[in-house]
């Protein structure tokens, strides 16, 4: 099949969506199929791949976020690449002006579309003083996902609230991770040497954006409960974004790694002790997979994957949502205790064993081709009508 993938963001970006897009992109050409990318012009240069053929569009830079960009309504030229290289099946992955373009032109097509809710956007309104926008925002992410044929949800715990939002036709298409990549053996003592610390010493580790939508005062008072009870603890903090400024000035003690990915992830994780992510507005949070992959317990709120994945005191600790109290203490109650870390992680990467990404593809693929047959027997029907 000829696969048509729409979204804002891609890597070299680094973020949740760019490398889950990524790898549905390079999985379905794994199995054999042809795909179409359709994304924002980057400034940065990005590695041809075998089986992706890339139309980048005009974009601009997402505010707070200079990293990202967002891609322009492009209707006119989308419309002409399409009828000339028209695939079998479209997933758009993002709900920008791309992305609502895409949809717009695809359906007036006739090409079956599927959609991606990886983002609350609606929730991150308050985290930057416009609250009052909220309920705009779930209209337009309900108007939008309503018009595809499913919208693909990495929970069933997601599934449930978009239903109650108005988005009726989700469809569950769960998250794997490379475990072969994040693994307890990439752990390495140079870069623990670099961070200071010793074998005996606790390493928090927070992977992910660096901004208010993440929860961050909780994952510093956290980290402070941590010290009361070992002054030695170490904090790394990996990744980028609009609060690393002041958060670095505020805590000078805190190690800012910056943006890693691959490899240097994967060191990154597997080198840490325990992973500590306090975010209330997750839809789901890759990295919560690859910290468990990596073997650290995890300590987080009961949403996205950790409400799916972290079993309470086996793999980590899973806090009800909003309970910052017993959040902190389970934190500091963990760091403190060398024995439980080793037993948890032990859990933790064990617990990992069964997400096989080839599962995961699989099951996409299989969405787009029941999108494909039916779109195509409804044209057979309708032209043997005509």
């Amino acid at each position: 099949m000829r696969i048509g993938i729409v979204s804002e963001t891609y890597p070299p970006e680094i973020n949740g969506v760019a490398l889950t897009v990524h790898s549905l992109a390079a999985g379905l050409t794994k199995r054999g199929h042809s795909v179409d990318l359709i994304r924002p012009r980057q400034s940065q240069p990005h590695d041809d791949e075998p089986g992706i053929e890339v139309l980048s569009m005009r974009g601009g830079s997402l505010p707070h976020y200079p990293g990202l960009r967002f891609g322009l309504p492009a209707g006119r030229k989308l419309s002409q690449h399409w009828r000339n290289h028209r695939p079998d099946a479209i997933y758009i992955a993002t709900e920008g002006p791309l992305g609502w373009s895409a949809m717009h032109t695809a359906m007036r097509l006739g090409i079956p579309v599927s959609s991606g809710f990886h983002t609350r956007f609606d929730s991150y309104a308050d985290h930057y003083g416009v609250g009052f926008l909220a309920p705009l925002v779930r209209g337009y992410l309900r108007r939008f996902h309503q018009r595809a044929v499913a919208t693909l949800v990495p929970t069933a715990a997601l599934a449930q609230e978009l239903r109650s939002m108005g988005i009726s036709k989700t469809r569950l298409l769960r998250r794997a991770v490379d475990t072969q990549l994040f693994h307890p053996d990439k752990r390495d003592n140079h870069l623990r040497g670099s961070w200071g610390v010793n074998a005996t010493t606790p390493v928090v580790l927070y992977v992910g954006r660096i901004a208010p939508e993440k929860n961050l005062d909780l994952a510093v008072q956290a980290f402070a409960a941590i010290r009361q009870r070992n002054p030695k603890a170490r904090y790394v903090w990996v990744g980028d974004g609009p609060a690393r400024a002041a958060l670095q000035e505020a805590h000078p003690d805190f190690i800012f790694a910056g943006m890693q990915r691959g490899e240097a992830l994967a060191r990154h994780f597997a080198s840490a002790d325990l992973f500590v992510f306090p975010s209330l507005s997750e839809t789901f949070g890759n990295v919560i997979l690859e910290a468990l992959a990596a073997g650290l317990p995890v300590v987080a709120y009961a949403e996205g994957a950790a409400r799916e994945h972290l079993v309470d005191g086996v793999n980590g600790y899973c806090i009800a949502s909003g309970n910052a109290e017993a959040f902190v203490e389970a934190a500091a109650k963990l760091a403190s205790n060398p024995g439980l870390i080793r037993h948890m992680g032990r859990a933790a990467h064990a617990s990992m064993a069964g997400l096989s990404p080839d599962a995961v593809i699989c099951d996409f693929e299989t969405l787009l081709r029941h999108m494909a047959e039916e779109n195509l027997h409804e044209h057979l029907a309708t032209a043997a009508h005509a």
